[in-house]
């Protein structure tokens, strides 16, 4: 199923490249967007994945899954994957796919899925698990633990001022090495 959608999504660029002489960057763009495939971007920073060198992102949870319904983070399938970034992101429906590839910088984990308190409080990588997680003003942060979470929230505004700072000097090739 995965060959035949990234065949779709080539074809689509095949399309819109031999459609005539006044093909934009834009245009390439769109239509991968078109196929769901491919929201674009490049990783301005490392983008956690279980083993390095993956390219599953978030453990194959569905990112928009937190922002709707009842926020509970679900599952995502194979087939609803949109690339972001180089890396797989996984989506429970279709639907969630698009949005996704519509706005994916306003579902994407901040820190590319990385603990949000280890890079706000010691500058260092360790994995976010999905299910330990908080929107803040509306934007996705993950945390290694339950206990790690404890003490990001103590004083989250700092960790988060922190983060974004710290978070952007580490190459996108860097991986938590346990």
């Amino acid at each position: 199923m995965k060959k035949s959608l990234f065949f779709v999504a080539a074809a689509s660029l095949a399309l819109v490249a031999c459609g005539g002489g006044n093909t934009t960057a834009e245009d390439t763009e769109v239509a991968a967007e078109t196929a769901g495939l491919n929201a674009g971007g490049e990783a301005t920073g490392p983008i956690y994945t279980e083993n390095a060198g993956e390219t599953l992102a978030l453990s194959g949870y569905d990112a928009v899954s937190y922002f709707v319904g009842d926020g509970v983070p679900v599952e995502g399938a194979e087939e609803n994957t949109v690339l972001y970034q180089g890396y797989e992101y996984r989506f429970a429906s279709a639907e969630n796919a698009e949005k996704f590839s519509a706005d994916p910088a306003k579902y994407a984990p901040q820190y590319g899925g990385y603990c949000a308190w280890a890079i706000g409080a010691n500058d260092a990588l360790a994995p976010g698990n999905p299910n330990v997680y908080e929107i803040v003003d509306g934007k996705l942060y993950l945390n290694f633990n339950e206990q790690v979470q404890g003490n990001w929230q103590k004083d989250k505004e700092n960790f988060i001022t922190s983060a974004d700072e710290n978070y952007p000097k580490h190459d996108p090739s860097e991986h938590y090495a346990s």
